[in-house]
């Protein structure tokens, strides 16, 4: 087709290694196996969808003309430097030096035993190991000590806290974390002064028993093959309440007398526990979250879609007890009174509901009491009728007799009824009210949503009357009590009412407000703050009507000349709504996170990186096959970066994740290949082999890892016969993982189907399909782990003694979501799902960027593209908020510049 591609293999025995396996697993048969014609992962047939897109040889290769450009203006910049991986080895040995002396003396003094210390190392592994390391990468190191009385990732082995002080004591950052998939100490080689002495405090917390010390949250290794497992979605409920409590050694006679007393009444303790829940005055958002605490404190959950199956009857017994005082704890009467009248809640038959569902009931309930008292109809008869039914459909939902047939299918049509009473715009007039880091901005695009929905304009027409019931109650859902209380004054002290011109008020005062905020925590330096205050006091001006009357700016904050002056200088300060203090707070935030740049060498210490180890060497294998590999990879991962769905801790796809991608791609789809299958190549049995090459941790880790026979074969190109070019194999690489149809640049191989196929490198073909994996439903398994080794002994000259007595382990208990939305099995560990921590919203904006990327590209041998197909994510949002600042500055000024009547 393209470039004179070879289509045959008739070569392929001449290209094989010459010790090359006589078995059904070698290439000769793998290369015979389908490769995925209009077949399924067990020769079913697969839907064929027919594809319109049918390039001219032209345009191909004016898209891969372009791909190829890219990448190596990318790989050029990307490539980590040798100087760079200079540092980071010398940094890794004297990482090394220390941990041999420390773990050396540690087995000395406290177990009696002499270890060389050559036998303890501190190998790399990860992307610096498998040749796909970027720039500034950071430097996975893994802990071997074979020989010490307890592995390091053994439960209670002291080493890693022992080792976290020992970096410490050095002046280098150093915090160990629990709470990733396994424990690892993140290390930074400077750390700033005040990050140090955290680090420090922390650590001293943790040694006199009050905490977990230094742990906390972890995004994952960019190319860690082991990824960390806490869950995107329930971590705040893993690290705050089911956070693990390091016990206090002298406890232990209290932990005797417990262990000694009778047994307690654990329905007496069942029901004490129920009796705390009680709203009060908790927002039912917060007092959602007191029930669910409740039913982990008796050892229970809530039932969901992925463990109904198997959900204990004892279990639905507590959850439905607990949901019966959820609603009984409520602070409003008259809700409760209502909620207890309907069948679903009333029935003395069980409770069999979800403790979700009943939150989606209370929520909906209390919109429904708002009818009798809604201060505007709908805008018409016909939504008044259709908003009636709504609210009928709802009681009888409530209602309904087989409630407790499938709880979670209750839920769900709970939730479904609930969003439809949130759409009645005379429902939502009741609890309008803006969020608490809502914009002002967003508030009023919202009012002006709500007013035409019911027949209002934004005109002080004295017929209408729906605008002065919206402004009101605009007025009173101003979150910030002091900007609300500035509103109220300018409405009363002014005619003019229109919505715009309050909303403008507010958003004067808000953003007034969001500077004073920013000025008090210290955010601006002495000559911007100086500014800042001046605009401050320019915001706070009353607001007048400007001398040549505009129908859009009736209502403006004057800005005089001095203002006119500073203006420059408060757009480089940008939008104060967009900082860190007036945000929520980022739940992967971590607060002892080490800086991006000015802190050297960063790496992580890894306890258990056996399987990571054996993943780096597969992958440095594979980057070795073929000259095109690494380049590839780096694009991809470049790619990944700047469209921001690399973050596997927000939900999206680890870099490893992606590297395994590329390589099922190159050996799996690619025609002819362009990496041969490793692990299909394994040699067969010798007695020869090292022990720890064919079985690691349980698992299967054979794979052709002769390193030095594989370069000497790709030099000569006697592993592929595949000559297509770096920026067609990646044209072909998008479009692959784009749709799932046949495809264009290898016909009659179809793309990737991300609803049914699973990843995998190991297998003939590539692909496994989720239901034989068993990977088709999420579920919520609960871990019970010890996390770390209680404070040391510690000897008069500072080494570690052997404890006196025996002490309680650290135990930490957690919820993991296992999800299986995309689905890459680990080449070894196979029952590990690689992007597990793939979410719902992860998957779509996964797929999105590469149907985005696939459409650029196929414009690339069209026409000008208009958009860039590397478009830094976050750069892109940083012009946005400069944009939409500019915007409100107009907004708030108008476009008048008047002449200086205060300078």
């Amino acid at each position: 087709m393209i470039q004179n591609r070879p289509l045959s293999y008739q070569q392929d025995r001449q290209s094989l290694p010459h010790n090359a396996p006589q078995s059904p697993g070698n290439v000769e048969n793998w290369r015979q196996a389908p490769r995925q014609q209009n077949q399924g992962p067990r020769g079913q047939a697969r839907p064929y969808t027919s594809r319109l897109y049918q390039p001219g040889e032209e345009e191909v290769h004016a898209q891969a003309a372009k791909l190829m450009e890219l990448a190596f203006a990318i790989v050029a910049n990307a490539e980590i430097s040798v100087e760079e991986l200079k540092e980071k080895e010398n940094f890794r040995l004297k990482l090394e030096q220390v941990c041999r002396e420390l773990v050396t003396g540690h087995e000395f003094f406290c177990n009696g035993m002499q270890i060389p210390p050559h036998t303890i190392e501190l190998k790399c592994f990860g992307s610096l190991a498998s040749g796909f390391a970027t720039k500034a990468a950071d430097m996975d190191l893994a802990l071997l000590s074979p020989y010490s009385t307890l592995q390091p990732d053994a439960p209670g082995s002291p080493l890693p806290r022992l080792l976290e002080k020992a970096f410490l004591e050095m002046g280098i950052g150093a915090r160990l974390l629990t709470r990733t998939r396994v424990p690892i100490i993140k290390i930074c080689e400077r750390p700033p002064e005040n990050l140090r002495a955290d680090l420090i405090a922390a650590r001293v917390k943790w040694e006199a028993g009050e905490g977990v010390g230094v742990d906390g949250l972890d995004e994952e290794h960019p190319d860690e093959p082991v990824p960390v497992a806490a869950d995107t979605e329930n971590h705040h409920e893993s690290s705050a309440n089911l956070g693990s409590k390091t016990q206090n050694p002298d406890a232990e006679s209290h932990q005797e007398k417990e262990d000694a007393a009778p047994p307690k009444d654990e329905r007496a303790d069942f029901s004490a526990k129920l009796s705390t829940l009680k709203q009060s005055n908790h927002t039912l958002s917060t007092y959602y979250n007191m029930a669910k605490t409740v039913l982990r404190k008796v050892g229970c959950f809530d039932m969901t879609q992925s463990n109904a199956a198997t959900y204990l009857p004892e279990n639905v017994e507590k959850l439905g007890e607990v949901c019966h005082a959820f609603v009984s704890g409520l602070a409003d009467a008259e809700l409760k009174k209502r909620l207890f009248s309907y069948h679903s809640l009333s029935s003395t038959s069980g409770h069999y509901r979800t403790l979700a569902g009943v939150l989606f009931q209370t929520e909906g309930e209390n919109m429904a009491m708002g009818w009798t008292h809604r201060p505007l109809p709908e805008k018409d008869e016909h939504q008044e009728q259709l908003a009636q039914r709504e609210l009928a459909a709802w009681i009888q939902i409530q209602n309904k007799v087989d409630f407790h047939v499938d709880p979670v299918s209750y839920q769900k049509q709970l939730q479904m009824g609930l969003e439809r009473l949130k759409r009645i715009p005379s429902l939502q007039i009741n609890d309008f009210q803006q969020a608490q880091f809502e914009s002002a901005a967003t508030y009023h695009r919202r009012a002006i949503h709500l007013l035409i929905e019911l027949g209002g304009a934004d005109n002080l027409d004295p017929a209408n009357k729906v605008l002065p019931v919206i402004v009101s109650r605009y007025i009173a859902g101003i979150y910030n009590t002091e900007v609300r209380s500035g509103v109220e004054l300018h409405a009363t002290s002014t005619s003019t009412r229109s919505l715009r011109a309050i909303a403008r008020r507010h958003k004067s005062l808000q953003l007034a407000h969001d500077f004073e905020k920013a000025l008090d925590k210290g955010h601006y330096q002495d000559s911007d703050a100086d500014v800042v205050r001046r605009y401050i006091a320019c915001l706070r001006r009353p607001m007048t009507v400007p001398d040549i009357y505009d129908a859009h700016f009736d209502c403006i904050v004057e800005k005089t000349k001095s203002v006119d002056e500073i203006l420059p200088a408060i757009l480089r300060l940008g939008n104060p709504a967009k900082l860190a203090l007036n945000q929520p707070r980022d739940p992967y935030k971590d607060p002892l996170e080490f800086p991006k740049t000015g802190a050297g060498v960063q790496c992580d210490v890894n306890f258990s990186a056996h399987l990571a180890l054996h993943n780096t060497a597969l992958l440095r294998c594979y980057s070795y096959t073929d000259p095109r590999v690494t380049p590839m990879v780096l694009f991809v991962k470049h790619w990944a970066k700047v469209r921001d769905i690399n973050n596997p801790y927000r939900g999206t796809l680890s870099s490893y994740g992606y590297v395994l991608m590329v390589i099922h791609y190159l050996v799996n789809v690619v025609q002819p290949f362009v990496c041969p299958n490793l692990q299909l190549l394994a040699p067969p049995d010798d007695p020869n082999m090292p022990p720890e090459h064919a079985v690691c941790k349980g698992y299967n880790v054979r794979f052709w890892r002769d390193e030095a026979t594989i370069q000497r074969l790709a030099s000569r190109n006697e592993l592929n016969q595949n000559r297509d070019s770096l920026g067609y194999l990646l044209r072909g690489f998008f479009e692959y993982y784009a749709y799932n149809g046949t495809m264009s640049a290898y016909p009659g191989v179809r793309g990737f189907d991300w609803g049914r196929d699973t990843l995998s490198l190991r297998t003939p073909r590539g692909i496994l399909s989720k239901q034989e994996k068993g990977w088709t439903g999420a579920k919520t398994v609960t871990e019970v782990k010890t996390v770390a080794a209680p404070p040391p002994v510690v000897g008069p000259e500072g080494q570690a003694l052997p404890p006196t007595r025996e002490l309680p382990t650290t135990q930490e208990v957690k919820e993991v979501r296992h999800r299986y939305l995309f689905a890459i099995e680990d080449p070894f560990e196979l029952d590990h799902n690689v992007a597990r921590t793939v979410t719902h919203n992860g998957i779509v904006a996964v797929r999105d960027e590469f149907r985005r990327a696939w459409r650029l590209i196929k414009d690339f041998g069209r026409s000008e593209v208009q958009e860039d197909l590397l478009e830094d994510v976050a750069k892109a949002e940083e012009g946005k908020n400069r944009e939409f600042f500019e915007q409100l500055l107009l907004e708030i000024h108008g476009d008048m510049v008047s002449d200086d009547k205060t300078a």
